[in-house]
């Protein structure tokens, strides 16, 4: 809010528009410099002037026009003050409203968001939960801002690890206890395969000899393949169910089978296909990247040409103006040479096509294997996380009304906050014990922030008070309110950084400012005092029911719910 407003007044004074003027502004390092903070340095080539002389001359016109705000010349910093008993009221008012935060910057245009995509046959493991809910926060926030969201969950449903799984069924398996429980049972013979081949490296052969039956549409090999597609979905379902992720279209690599020919000739077409040692490719030497692999020596495709077909669909068939790839960060090269090679085809909309590439997850330092049957159940976590949660209520709390569905609500949101709250390329080893922490920098300690807010809102009566008196800003006179405020202020800001960087930390990291400044509030004073008169007590519950909406919005943007009660 804030950062809006300066954008806004310093518009005038910088000849530069105040969107242009807001991707400038800066907040200052520490609060003695001030609220908002304009570096000069870009003006001084077009003013002829050093950055100090120009900061200066911009804050003696300000403080001349200006009461509102305080304008002081730092090193060539612009640095403002807003002057708190003006703005007080008007951040309560704003940051008190449904939408706030929200705009509709991104209206008339359809985003894309390719995300979360597990394997088929192999279990939904830990590892895929940054693709899932960094995807999920960039879906929210993108519905935010006013733009059209599709988010597609492209299944691994096709290659030649079903060969692979095929041919150990076949070998190792039984109906029975694949029924019993398919995706355990899946894993166990695709384990069995990969220790197998060490011994009898022909297995690889039977695989791709499988996966060609399958390919040819062999009746008895499809059948086995859509059982696996089947019994996996099941299971995906029940993991997303809890965690509240949902998908427009849950279209697999095998969707795009009919599709690729298209592309192969389209690139024979336009000369892009060169032979090399018997395999098609398209050289990439003017983008400085190795050739992008089209046809192997056996004429088989790879699914280099496969997300050439999927691009061109999205773009043809579901009019997305722009595609985001939330995968992992070892696919760089990948997406690097897939979006030069719909460039060398002539669509310039590849420009519109990004990566959004995130670091390894390990748990307590150790990294997960599908093939070695290293794998952490993502479903196993969520239900120790939550088995947790409810210890600590029944400690705490024994007495709580539906603490089950509390404890749900607790559990899976420590899970996602437990990734969210890292920088997305970071790697992240991840604790269950640290995240399911109500102390510290955790999800629960946001949403008990939040349900302990509601609590006060309950004992100080803050509907009925809404209707018989007032918020006036000299009650909210103390350093920490103001600074409380501040920090609400900083709300829009948080989510134009998130969407402009894909990066939902920032909005992690500014609930957890938010949560820590309004609790030194709290613990500087009472808030609902015996011998307070109500307008005092209004307007210090109004600063906390602001507060609670704007925690019970961010958490939602990060995928996460907010009890009202804990």
């Amino acid at each position: 809010m804030l950062m809006h407003i300066a954008s806004s007044l310093l518009a005038p004074y910088v000849a530069v528009t105040a969107g242009e003027l807001f991707d400038k502004l800066e907040y200052p390092p520490q609060k003695e410099l001030g609220d908002v903070s304009l570096p000069c340095f870009a003006f001084a080539k077009t003013m002829r002037l050093a950055p100090q002389k120009i900061a200066e001359q911009f804050a003696e016109r300000i403080n001349a026009d200006q009461s509102a705000v305080r304008a002081l010349a730092v090193g060539g910093y612009l640095n403002l003050f807003f002057q708190a008993d003006h703005w007080k009221s008007d951040i309560v008012a704003s940051a008190s409203e449904t939408s706030y935060g929200h705009s509709d910057i991104g209206k008339g245009k359809r985003v894309l968001i390719d995300m979360s995509s597990p394997n088929i046959a192999k279990p939904f493991g830990i590892g895929h939960l940054r693709s899932t809910m960094i995807g999920n926060a960039l879906v929210n926030l993108y519905r935010a801002t006013g733009h059209e969201v599709i988010n597609v969950n492209h299944l691994g449903d096709w290659g030649t690890q079903f060969g692979k799984l095929i041919v150990a069924y076949r070998k190792w398996g039984s109906r029975v206890e694949l029924e019993l429980a398919p995706i355990k049972e899946s894993l166990r013979l695709y384990v069995k395969f990969h220790e197998e081949v060490e011994r009898e490296p022909a297995l690889e052969d039977e695989a791709r000899e499988a996966f060609a039956r399958l390919e040819q549409g062999d009746p008895e090999t499809r059948d086995l393949w859509q059982y696996f597609v089947d019994e996996s979905m099941k299971e995906f379902h029940k993991v997303y169910d809890r965690l509240g992720v949902s998908f427009d279209h849950f279209t697999g690599e095998s969707f795009y089978n009919d599709k690729i020919d298209a592309v192969v000739r389209e690139l024979r077409e336009k000369a892009l296909l060169e032979e090399s040692e018997g395999a098609q490719i398209v050289r990439l030497e003017e983008q400085e990247l190795p050739p992008c692999l089209i046809l192997k020596k056996d004429g088989s495709t790879i699914y280099a040409v496969r997300d050439l077909a999927t691009a061109m669909y999205r773009k043809q068939a579901l009019g997305a103006d722009s595609i985001l790839y939330v995968v992992g960060a070892e696919q760089t090269l990948h997406f690097q040479q897939v979006f030069s090679v719909l460039g060398k085809m002539g669509y310039t909309w590849a420009e519109q096509c990004r990566h959004v590439p995130f670091g390894l997850m390990t748990v307590n330092g150790k990294k997960m294997s599908t093939r070695k049957g290293k794998v952490v159940f993502l479903e196993e976590v969520l239900d120790e996380a939550v088995q947790r949660a409810l210890d600590i209520i029944d400690e705490k709390n024994p007495h709580l009304p539906d603490k089950q569905t509390v404890a749900e609500a607790v559990g899976v949101g420590a899970v996602i906050f437990g990734d969210l709250k890292h920088h997305r390329q970071l790697s992240v080893d991840f604790n269950l014990e640290e995240a399911v922490s109500f102390d510290g920098e955790t999800g629960p300690y946001l949403q008990y922030t939040h349900a302990r807010i509601c609590a006060l809102l309950r004992k100080g009566d803050y509907e009925v008070l809404q209707g018989e008196h007032f918020v006036n800003g000299a009650h909210l006179s103390s350093e920490t309110a103001w600074e409380c405020l501040k920090t609400l202020s900083r709300y829009d800001a948080a989510l134009q950084e998130a969407l402009r960087d894909h990066e939902p930390f920032a909005v992690a990291r500014f609930l957890l400012d938010l949560a820590k400044a309004f609790n030194r509030f709290y613990n500087s004073g009472k808030i609902i005092a015996d011998d307070a008169d109500k307008t005092e007590v209004l307007s210090k519950l109004s600063l906390a029911a602001a507060v609670a909406n704007v925690l019970k919005d961010g958490l939602g943007l990060l995928g996460i719910k907010a009890p009202r009660e804990m």
